[in-house]
């Protein structure tokens, strides 16, 4: 069973310090992006090099986040939190500093590093900390954080930029870490894993495969997709997870225990997971420059008119934690997903080259409203699903898969904008962008009907779901 030691604070510490930090891990995936015209002029380099400053944290955080929720387990969970975030603050001063273009790619690579054994054990702490009856409020709040995080980081970005200067959006990090590193030592409790050795072959079976997939999938929509290195990084990586998930099932400690996925909760909302983010993700990516570079916003202008959108889970995820301490997650998961998908669709449908706020409002109020309903519940079906022991690990893999969700919505969202328009007039944009969000809309519908596939859970089951020894799970298909 999972050890528990030195408790030195409470509920309230864990959530405030894990929220935080997993705030910045999910900020910097997307914060660079509308910096990179900025960094461009200050540091030079040429297309790639810039393509790579978002890629180098990508890959890095995608790669090492089932290593990093292993380590945790291991060798302590707030101790490899501590190095962790002190990883990712030192790097991200490093970045604000860079003095040329290569420096900035090297140094966000060591941030996604740090993020990747960072972000996993954030959610094993905050588990640890919470009663089992209030985790429910307690990843909704953790769920809004970082739902706000991962869609506001392109406004951050370019607010920063435009207001004060690039280097910016990595000296914000510097001042949280600082921080939160001496309240981490201070107020989280110690807990551990199963304290089994390292699964070296495993460890590096899932990190080649990961980086071969996530690497094709940065690099096609720039590279090509028949470029040699790409289709090399896509099949390589698929052969190597193939193998990966061989060995798992003969191993007698592997990283990640294939029977986890036997279970209907963990295989659900993994997939979910990982639908989600390929939908949203894209979307976004589209979105953002949608409304600047086509409606002629500023960046600040642009992330305020999407506020209904991105500052939704901040006002609702509270509220579907405590729905889904009620009634179970799975509902809450799956009415959120499909309203995330009702609110891509009907934005698919107003954008046009000079749509009106008015037109795009009820999108935004949709999908705010639906990825507030997905982000909290979402995180509550993961931890229950696996024994206390193995929630470092599970932790890990859902986010690796979400990362993996992530790379591949950008890069199918990239390609079929590009088959269908383009960047010549905001026509052309706006004929690019449309299949690229029906897809999206699609895509997470889709993640809505794998959460319909998750198992029901009683409400005996949840209040005892810390102290059984066997896996807990939404338990009894109905």
């Amino acid at each position: 069973m999972s050890q528990q030691t030195a408790r030195r604070g409470g509920a309230a510490w864990a959530l405030v310090i894990t929220s935080v930090a997993g705030f910045m891990a999910a900020l910097d995936n997307l914060v660079v992006t509308t910096a990179l015209p900025s960094i461009r002029e200050d540091l030079g380099g040429a297309l790639h090099d810039l393509e790579w400053t978002v890629s180098a944290y990508t890959l890095t955080f995608a790669v090492l986040l089932m290593f990093g929720a292993a380590l945790g387990d291991r060798f302590g969970r707030r101790r490899l939190f501590i190095v962790g975030l002190a990883v990712f603050t030192g790097a991200s001063a490093a970045a604000a500093m860079a003095p040329g273009i290569d420096s900035l790619i090297a140094a966000r690579a060591v941030q996604g590093a740090g993020a990747a054994v960072m972000m996993p054990l954030t959610l094993t702490l905050l588990t640890a900390a919470v009663p089992a009856a209030k985790r429910g409020m307690a990843y909704g709040i953790w769920g809004a954080v970082n739902g706000l995080a991962v869609a506001s980081g392109p406004l951050v970005g370019g607010t920063l930029t435009e207001h004060i200067s690039w280097q910016w959006i990595f000296w914000l990090n510097v001042p949280l870490g600082l921080a939160l590193l001496p309240l981490a030592r201070l107020r989280l409790a110690e807990s551990h894993g199963t304290g089994s050795p390292l699964d070296i072959p495993g460890t590096l079976l899932a990190s080649g495969g990961l980086f071969g997939i996530v690497y094709g999938l940065v690099r096609g929509p720039v590279d090509g997709w028949t470029g040699s290195l790409v289709l090399t990084g896509l099949f390589a990586g698929a052969a190597l997870l193939v193998g990966f998930v061989l060995y798992s099932t003969r191993a007698k400690n592997p990283m990640l225990p294939m029977r986890l996925f036997r279970s209907r909760a963990f295989a659900g909302i993994n997939a979910a997971s990982l639908l989600m983010f390929l939908g949203m993700f894209g979307s976004i990516f589209l979105l953002s420059q949608y409304m600047q570079g086509v409606l002629g916003y500023s960046p600040t202008e642009a992330g305020l008119r999407m506020l209904p959108w991105t500052g939704m889970p901040m006002l609702i995820a509270p509220i579907a934690g405590l729905l889904a301490d009620r009634i179970g997650g799975r509902p809450v998961v799956a009415a959120g997903l499909f309203l995330q998908a009702l609110g891509l669709g009907y934005m698919a449908v107003v954008a046009t080259p000079d749509a009106s706020y008015a037109a795009q409002l009820p999108a935004l109020i949709v999908s705010g409203i639906g990825m507030a309903l997905y982000f909290a519940p979402a995180a509550h079906l993961v931890m229950s699903s696996v024994r206390p022991q193995e929630q470092g690990i599970a932790s890990g893999a859902n986010n690796a898969l979400r990362e993996v969700g992530g790379a591949l919505g950008i890069a199918v969202m990239a390609s079929i904008f590009a088959s269908q328009g383009g960047y010549e007039s905001g026509q052309a944009f706006v004929d690019g962008m449309r299949p690229a969000l029906v897809t999206g809309s699609a895509v997470v519908g889709l993640a809505g009907i794998a959460a319909l596939l998750i198992p029901t859970r009683r409400h005996t089951e949840r209040q005892t779901a810390a102290a059984e020894p066997a896996p807990v799970l939404e338990t009894a298909s109905r």
